[in-house]
């Protein structure tokens, strides 16, 4: 049994139920869900596998993921782990194509068969989806075309069809590289990829679960073992698969917009990379610990813009080129750009976006949307960098090809054929091209292989005689084709695109092929189809074209997009309908001729006239906003257009949709509840039925309990505010008509009608209502866009918003809810964006037709009822006669022409304004003659004499006439003012910020300062002012962000780490159980007992220890000292590698400034430290040199302002002069007149600042000038303007100078006055010559005085006029002089500038790397110091521990000597108290140890300073003795074993705190050994980075030196000359200053002394260093002969060599001396007691006696009464004869009496030896005493 795909019709559910696309996605679900059979496959090896490591992804993706094959559980495995068995699907499993493609969906019994409809051909070509071009082999190209994969043969031009399964569509296809299979991604819910084997085309592998509803891309890996897919919205998944086992191997969401691309990188399988909307991600397939899992990088821009990414390829060295929107490459590297190239010139690399990159042999192909094909270098891409801040870099490619123009191209896929490759193109605007990209001299050119339309397809109609078909969209073409013979027959091209076209019914030509089409400007356009054969031969013309289209005529009737075109039914009107809500009526005759139009209340969308069985020609047109109108056809005579085409008094009929499916819906769920509510009670009856026929009553029978159900509520009464869209429409009776509408109202057929009142109400005010309606299954949710009839018309044939083709059988003609038998329906276009544009039967029904906004058109063959025998064949129509001859139609080319309408009123206009200027030229006229006859009557007044002629005021017929023309102008004048007081404040604005552009920032202008008597001048800087921003740069610190070297932080950091070490603490020391206070108080004596001679023996011990512990303290202070004093000696001892600081710093500065230096242009040149420069420090230098020069000129220019302020003042005082002059040579007699001194004037270039001043004179002078050139230039006339008007914008901008003409009149007055004053001094002067008698000596002497004074002071005042000018000529020239000086710096601050300049460029490229480099040494300086530091923390550590451990062990040897001194001598319990200290306890530890591998890691480690007491521990420990240590011995003294016990306590707290300090120890030993790896690691990097630095220092300062640098010379400062003459090359000279050379030859001789002086002290030097080397051996000598006889000393003295410094500070051990004394004051009070203890013993000995003697008393008494006794017995038995034998013998009581005595002797015997061993101790100096145990028997036992 082999999986089942779609079921097909004859298995639906009952009739009416469900809807196409959900019964479509109910059988996808099934194919989905539906699990391969297990018997389907070959048997092969189980496969076992952990539950943790079979899957990629997460369960929930798992349990969303559809599995592909029966998996059956094994059973449960012995082992712990659980497994699954997996069954691999067999390689030669195939699906079964018939079951699993998408089937047509016929409603159930309706009798319409399955295949009503079937594919012929495919004409267009889905252009402008992404990679919609793929090639299988040479010959075999694919793509996608709506629902169907469409695969051209190039050699027949045959086409097969592969159905998509889910009837969604087609998202993608993907070729695999070998070529053998291909991948079909599908759209729709929940799609499959189906992989198909070529060539046999049979479904391969079933990709289930990848996405929601499409997939968007898909690619194979170069070794074609996995497909990577990802989907579309929503949820942009992006799933890698293992294709041929249909599973899942790892998935991820890949972005959350759109994505276009996914690939596998050709290199590295385990990367991907996705681009999209913004966006870029690079993917690599990671193993965590959860699995293998998908992880991704978003690339980030950065500065680039943000742009959407369509084509990009992976190199081979992880890097990954794109393109971007702007047309540049985008290189990528780590997720960053690395760099953008771009073409030379800063070109971009094409025009537009680039839509693919691809590897070619080592080459990289960019294809552009531009037509362009370049090829670039590999190398040249993959090296690229960055060399400034922009991030661009300039590439120049190696190939171009330039495809053609208005070329767009999208994809390119390479093939070979016969061995060659080629390359097969995509064009979004409509083509397939075959390319050849080898660029050689054999290369072909591109061939255009088909031709489509380019993108929507807008219209389309078809011939009513024979099978041709035309369409026309916004690609501005027209194309007719074959749809027999499956051809293409012509096109034609315009300048606009086609909207809407309609082919002219039979009546209207003969020959049948006429066209009209309409446009997006609103033209329409009469096109001829016509079969060039038949055109009489011409040489020149081609006849080959299988058909022509030749423009008939064109008009444009509309402003806008022309929408719909329909022709009368009787052909004699056409009605054009457009977007500009008007309908324009044309007659068709020959040439078509506008009636006029009628406006209409919206869009227009659809134009439909009355068939011919209505009674009267009316046409229905159709509003997008929800109206219907209805108007009859216009009669052409009754309507004259002479003025407007309007028709203003045709019947208008209005329909307003108003909105019924709120109330639809509400009345059907009313039923769909009633009848719910028929059926239980239905249901009720038959059950209470049942019971009675069981013989129970109404009475017994129970009644189940209803339970109550909650209702939902019903649905709301909605009617949309504005009503949806009309999408289509037609006429069923006469005022009758069904509409199909958009939006809310989507689903249903609405049966209206015109209302027979319509009013006055406006068409927007209305709300019809249809009266029937029809609810057609699954239109819900998709719209009927075109509704068409065949010509029985019981086929309804309807265009769907979903690119479905649905067909309503009818019972009869007419349409009703009744008359429909069930519906076919099959998907064609793309389900997304294919909705049906046109669809049209053919004239005999045979084939039909449709077209969609993807880009496609299909055609198919219409099920017949007979057999078609006959060949079919289209015939095009033969051209007319005289075709040839007549001239083409005039097109309407430009898209703003006007309108018919338009063009009229223009026509109108112009005439109204042809009589109004007629008119305004009568009257001109009129005025003209009137004003003559005014000038000739006031010219004969004026010849009238004095006393007849008329005032000119008697001329005014009323003078209120004139005071109201005055009032008007006033009051036009102020209009004016106030119109132009927006200009004038414009170009006020204007002139100020002209001011602030090109003035404000001038600080000084150019003026010009010229000499008096000379023509020497001088000129100021032109001098702009500096930027604060540049002063306060030139004032910081030039070292401000000199980053800092790794020497600089280490010196920094030396101080620092010095103190932190100072101040380290130890961190890790573990607190020992046994205080130093303890211990301490051991050491402490006790208290000291009154005076006695025994405490005063222990004083004298003290007094004595005492004195020698000093002594001793003393020996210690001297020798130390003394060692202290050796060690300073030593210290300033120099090492051999000594060096004196003050030659070191002379070595280092003869290093710097002596020797042979590195030239900065050798390789091994080492720039210094200090001397190393950066952008920072250049931008300082930069702004520093532009301050100085600019503070420079500055100065200078204030100098020179400040000449020419003196030259004013000079000019000033010398016409005060020689007014002064003039006044006394007028008194002189002109003989004696001197020449008066010519007054320098003030140029203009020494007063600039006047330029900018001006008045209203000069502005008029300006104007008028401006006038003059205008009109010779015969450019525009300007009307002339008042003064204060048109000119008043300028003022208030500057200083306002006064006229020239105020001042010249200034002048003039100035002149008149002095000459009135001249001429009346003269007439005074002459009157008193007149008058005056002769005068006396006295007079004429004093005249005399007089001259004398005026000659001296004419001579003065002319000599004070030339030493003015002389003094400033000489001011000016020194000034002069100076500047010159300044010039030649600022010349060369200039060029240092400009190098300066030059070295920043370069700085600022080299900036970013050397921070990058710097940032690196610092930061592996910074670590190596850290991990220093922690190197010597942990030394400190170390030690500190260790030093601890010392302490331990010492405590642990004080307390064993402790123990030995506490055992005392001859102790006979020694060696148990020795085993009791020694044995090992396992303790309670204070801290909880996690886990039990911790047991192993607490183990006690045993050091080789342990005490050998430890040893003897472990020998005794190895014996099998067993002993109790908890309970002390008989006879050991319980004292002696507490203390041992308690020291056993504080042994075992010293040993754990030794085991925690060298577990610390070794802790941080490991830790040092592992960072000490680490800082050679750092060291070794920080080596690295600091040699790369170096190496890059080095570059940057050789690419410094290629820097020219200009040094301006004098010839006498040339003095590299070569036979007398200077060398034409001076590339090997140096440039130095004199006083260089001078100093250098200077040095010379100063270093010639030095060597001089130099050699004398090396020899004095030499001789002193052998004075002392003798010295030294003769030193060394006396030291051994001393050394010698100390020894012999010592060994005379003491027998062997001793260490005397220890002989002298020897002293007591104060811890043997401190246990003497505690061994002393025990001693003392244990002989007190001893004392007390004899005299104790002493008393009990007379005690003893006494009762000794009473006791032998009493046994003497009872010795006598045992004689008497026994004298008695005797008597008595001699009495009794033998009587009471039983009692003869010893008694048992007198045989223990016996012994108890016995024993007590014994007793007594032992305690006499122990009293006397007591004493023989107590005789001994150093005896201890210890109780004696207690008897075995108390005192006085045997009295008992």
């Amino acid at each position: 049994m082999e999986p089942k795909g779609e079921q097909e019709a004859k298995d639906a559910k009952e009739e009416g139920k469900g809807s196409p696309s959900e019964e479509h996605k109910e059988k996808a679900k099934k194919v989905a869900d539906e699990k391969t059979p297990f018997s389907a496959f070959q048997e092969e090896e189980k496969l076992y596998e952990d539950e943790e490591g079979s899957e990629g992804y997460s369960d929930e993706e798992e349990e969303e993921e559809v599995e592909p094959i029966q998996i059956e559980k094994p059973p449960e495995p012995v082992k712990k782990k659980k497994v699954k068995v997996e069954k691999k699907i067999s390689e030669n499993f195939y699906y079964n194509y018939e079951e699993l493609c998408a089937l047509p969906f016929v409603t159930p019994d309706s009798g319409i068969p399955l295949d009503l409809l079937s594919l012929i051909h495919s004409f267009g070509y889905d252009c402008t989806r992404r990679a919609n071009i793929q090639m299988l082999d040479s010959v075999t190209l694919f793509y996608i075309a709506g629902n169907q994969l469409v695969m051209l043969n190039l050699l027949t031009k045959s086409q097969n069809y592969l159905r998509s399964t889910c009837g969604g569509g087609i998202g993608v296809i993907a070729v695999h590289p070998n070529k053998t299979y291909f991948a079909v991604g599908e759209k729709g819910w929940k799609p499959n990829m189906i992989i198909y084997e070529y060539p046999s085309l049979r479904p391969y592998r079933v990709l289930r679960g990848g996405t929601e509803e499409a997939y968007a891309f898909a690619d194979f890996n170069r070794s074609g073992t996995l497909i990577a897919t990802v989907g579309s919205s929503p949820d942009y998944m992006l799933t890698v698969w293992d294709w041929k086992q249909e599973k899942i191997v790892l998935r991820a969401k890949a972005f959350s917009q759109d994505v276009f691309r996914v690939t596998f990188s050709p290199e590295n399988e385990e990367q991907l990379t996705t681009s999209g909307s913004g966006h870029i991600k690079f993917w690599k397939m990671a193993l965590t610990f959860t699995g293998l899992k998908l992880q991704g990088a978003l690339g980030r821009f950065g500065k680039t813009a943000l742009t959407d990414i369509e084509g990009y390829v992976e190199l081979p060295d992880g890097k990954v080129l794109s393109g971007s929107e702007w047309g540049n490459l985008l290189l990528w590297e780590g997720g960053l750009i690395k760099v953008e190239l771009c073409r030379p010139g800063r070109k971009n690399c094409h025009n537009g976006p680039i839509n693919q990159i691809i590897l070619d042999e080592g080459e990289v192909v960019s294809v552009g949307s531009d037509g362009f094909i370049r090829v670039w270098d590999f190398e040249t891409i993959d090296t690229a960098d960055i060399v400034d801040d922009t991030g661009l870099l300039e590439v120049e490619h190696i190939n171009e090809l330039l495809v053609g123009k208005n070329v767009n191209l999208n994809y390119m896929v390479k093939i070979h054929e016969r061995g060659e490759p080629f390359w097969y193109a995509q064009d979004a605007n409509g083509a397939i091209w075959k390319l050849d990209l080898s660029f050689t001299n054999v290369t072909h050119d591109p061939e255009c292989l088909f031709t489509f339309h380019s993108g929507k397809i807008e219209a389309m109609c078809v011939s009513p005689v024979t099978y041709i078909m035309a369409t026309t969209g916004l690609d501005r073409t027209v194309r007719v084709f074959d749809f027999v013979d499956n051809v293409q027959l012509t096109e034609m091209k315009f300048k606009q695109g086609g909207t809407v076209m309609v082919w002219a019914p039979n009546v209207v030509n003969p020959k049948k092929g006429i066209m009209v089409v309409g446009f997006q400007d609103g033209v329409v356009r009469v096109i001829e189809l016509f079969d060039p054969k038949g055109l009489p031969v011409v040489s020149g013309r081609d006849k080959g074209a299988p058909a022509a289209l030749r423009l008939k005529q064109a008009f444009k009737p509309h402003t806008t997009i022309v929408t719909a075109l329909a022709y009368e039914r009787n052909g004699e009107l056409l009605a054009t309908g457009s977007n500009d809500k008007t309908v324009f009526f044309f007659t068709v005759e020959d040439k078509y001729e506008a009636i006029g139009f009628i406006s209409v209340p919206g869009p227009v969308q659809a134009l439909q006239w009355s068939p011919l069985s209505h009674p009267e020609s009316t046409l229905l047109i159709l509003c997008k906003n929800g109206i219907v109108v209805q108007v009859p056809a216009p009669d052409p005579g009754n309507y004259n257009a002479a003025t407007t085409y309007r028709i203003k008094d045709l019947p208008t009929q209005y329909f307003r949709f108003s909105s019924i499916k709120s109330r639809i819906l509400l009345q059907e769920e009313l039923e769909r509840r009633e009848k719910v509510r028929l059926e239980k009670e239905k249901a009720k009856q038959e059950w209470i039925q049942q019971q009675l026929n069981e013989g129970k009553t109404m009475e017994e029978i129970e009644f189940p309990q209803e339970e109550a159900v909650e209702e939902e509520p019903l649905p709301e009464i909605y009617i949309p505010e504005t009503p949806s869209p009309i999408l289509c429409g037609f006429y069923s009776r006469p005022g009758k008509f069904w509409l199909s509408l958009g939006e809310y109202d989507t689903g249903f057929l609405f049966h209206c009608a015109f209302s027979h009142q319509q009013g006055d109400k406006e068409p927007e005010a209305r709300k019809d209502e249809p009266f029937a309606y029809i609810h057609l299954e699954d239109t819900d949710d998709t719209a009927i866009r075109r509704i068409v009839f065949c010509s029985t018309g019981l086929l309804m044939i309807c265009g769907m918003q979903d690119g479905a083709v649905r067909i309503y059988a009818l019972y009869e003609k007419s349409l009703s809810k009744d008359n429909i038998a069930g519906y076919w329906s099959y998907s064609m276009h793309d389900n997304n964006y294919g909705q049906i544009q046109g669809i049209y039967p053919s004239f005999d029904d045979r084939f039909l037709v449709t077209c969609g906004a993807d880009g496609n058109i299909f055609t198919y063959n219409i099920l017949s009822a007979e057999e078609v025998k006959k060949v079919l064949k289209a015939k095009v129509p033969s051209p007319r006669r005289g075709l040839e001859k007549e001239r083409a139609a005039e097109d309407i080319v430009d898209p703003t022409a006007y309108s018919i309408e338009n063009a009229k009123q223009k026509k109108e206009h112009d005439y109204i304004m042809r009589i109004a200027e007629k008119k305004k030229s009568i009257k001109r006229q009129e005025l003209s003659t009137l004003r003559e006859e005014f000038q000739n009557l006031l010219q004969m007044n004026r010849q009238l004499p004095s006393h007849m002629q008329f005032h000119r005021a008697q001329f005014e017929l009323d003078r209120r006439i004139r005071a109201e023309m005055d009032r008007k102008t006033a009051h036009k004048i102020r209009l004016v003012l106030k119109e132009l007081a927006w200009e004038q404040e414009k170009h006020r604005i204007g002139l100020r910020k002209v001011e602030n552009r090109f003035r404000a920032s001038l600080e000084y202008d150019t003026i010009v300062v010229c000499a008096m008597r000379s023509n020497h001048r001088i000129s100021t800087y032109r001098l702009l002012s500096i930027s604060e921003k540049l002063y306060n740069v030139s004032k910081q610190s030039q070292a401000g962000k000199r980053r800092t070297s790794k020497y600089d932080h280490k010196g920094k950091d030396t101080d620092q780490r010095t103190e932190t070490q100072k101040d380290a603490k130890p961190k890790f020391s573990t607190q020992a159980s046994i205080s130093e206070e303890e211990v301490d108080s051991e050491k402490l004596p006790k208290k000291a007992h009154p005076h006695t001679v025994a405490s005063r023996i222990v004083e004298n011990r003290m007094e004595k220890l005492r004195k020698i512990i000093e002594k001793a303290d003393r020996a210690k202070a001297k020798i130390q000292q003394r060692r202290s004093e050796w060690e300073e000696l030593f210290k300033s001892k120099p090492s051999d590698d000594y060096e004196d600081p003050q030659d070191v710093e002379n070595i280092k500065e003869a290093q710097q400034n002596m020797g042979d230096f590195k030239l900065k242009t050798a390789t091994n040149y080492k720039i210094p430290e200090h001397m190393r420069i950066n952008a920072d420090k250049k931008t300082h230098q930069l702004a520093s040199l532009e301050v100085a020069i600019h503070d420079k000129k500055l100065e200078m220019n204030k100098w020179i302002v400040s000449l020419r302020d003196l030259k004013v003042a000079i000019i000033e005082e010398i016409q005060c002069v020689v007014q002064e002059l003039k006044k006394i040579q007028s008194s002189l007699h002109p003989s004696q007149h001197v020449p008066v001194p010519p007054i320098p004037q003030l140029l203009p270039e020494e007063t600039p600042e006047k330029q900018f001043q001006y008045d209203s004179e000069r502005l008029m002078k300006f104007k008028r000038d401006m006038e003059e050139q205008v009109r010779l230039k015969e450019t525009v006339q300007v009307a002339p303007s008042g003064e204060g008007g048109g000119l008043g914008g300028f003022g208030g901008g500057f200083y306002r100078a006064p006229s020239v003409k105020d001042l010249e009149a200034a002048m003039r007055s100035t002149s008149l006055k002095s000459m009135k004053i001249a001429s009346g001094t003269a007439q005074t002067v002459k009157t008193f010559e007149f008058e005056a008698v002769e005068p006396t000596e006295l007079e004429v002497e004093i005249a005399k005085r007089g001259e004398i004074r005026n000659i001296y002071m004419q001579e003065v005042l002319v000599k004070r006029v030339h030493e003015l000018m002389i003094t400033f000529d000489a001011e000016l020239r020194l000034l002069r002089h100076q500047k010159l000086k300044l010039d030649i710096m600022m010349k060369t601050a200039d060029l240092r500038h400009i190098t300066w300049f030059q070295e920043l460029l370069l700085l600022k490229n080299f900036e970013k790397h050397e921070n990058i480099l710097q940032e690196r040494v610092n930061s592996l300086s910074s670590e190596e110091e850290e991990m220093q530091n922690k190197l010597n923390s942990y030394l400190a550590q170390i030690e500190e521990k260790k030093a601890e451990i010392a302490k331990l062990q010492e405590r642990e040897k004080i307390l064993y000597a402790t123990f030995q001194v506490s055992l005392g001598e001859n102790n006979k319990f020694a060696n148990f108290l020795t085993k009791v200290l020694k044995k090992r306890i396992k303790r309670v530890k204070k801290k909880e140890v996690e886990g039990e591998g911790d047991e192993d890691e607490e183990s006690e480690e045993e050091s080789d300073e342990e005490s050998s007491l430890e040893s003897d521990e472990e020998e005794s420990g190895s014996e099998d003795e067993v002993f109790d240590d908890s309970v002390c011995p008989k006879n050991c003294d319980e004292a002696l074993f507490e203390n041992t016990l308690l020291l056993r306590e504080k042994r075992l707290d010293i040993e754990e705190a030794l085991v925690e300090e060298k577990k610390t120890v070794e802790n941080v030993k490991k830790d040092y050994d592992v960072l000490a790896k680490k800082v050679k690691v750092v060291a070794a990097s920080l080596d690295a980075a600091d040699w790369e630095l170096e190496a890059y220092q080095r570059e940057k300062q050789q690419r410094l030196n290629e820097l020219y640098v200009v040094v301006p010379l004098k010839l006498h400062q040339v003095e590299y000359i070569s036979n007398g003459e200077i060398p034409s090359d001076l590339s090997q000279s140096l440039v130095f200053t004199n006083q260089s050379l001078v100093n250098l030859q200077q040095r010379i001789i100063v270093l010639q002394e030095e060597k001089l002086e130099q050699r004398e002290l090396y020899k004095k030097a030499r001789q002193q260093h052998k004075q002392l080397i003798r010295d030294r051996r003769d030193m060394m000598l006396k030291i051994d002969r001393l050394e010698e006889k100390c020894n012999e000393l010592m060994m005379l003295k003491f027998g062997r060599l001793v260490n005397l410094e220890a002989l002298q500070t020897l002293s007591v051990n104060t811890n043997l001396e401190e246990l003497r004394m505690k061994m002393m004051e025990k001693e003392q009070a244990q002989a007190a007691e001893l004392r007390k203890w004899e005299d104790k013993i002493v008393d009990l000995r007379q005690e003893l006696m006494m009762v000794t003697q009473e006791n032998t008393g009493k046994l003497k008494q009872m010795n006598t009464f045992c004689m008497e006794k026994m004298t008695l017995e005797t008597k008595l038995d001699a009495l009794q004869n033998n009587l009471g034998a039983e009692f003869q013998g010893p008694r048992k009581a007198d045989i223990e009496e016996k012994e108890k005595l016995i024993a007590l002797v014994q007793l007594q015997a032992q305690e006499a030896e122990v009293l006397k061993e007591e004493i023989t101790l107590l005789s001994r100096k150093d005896g201890r005493i210890f109780p004696p145990s207690q008897p075995g028997y108390p005192q006085g036992g045997m009295l008992d």
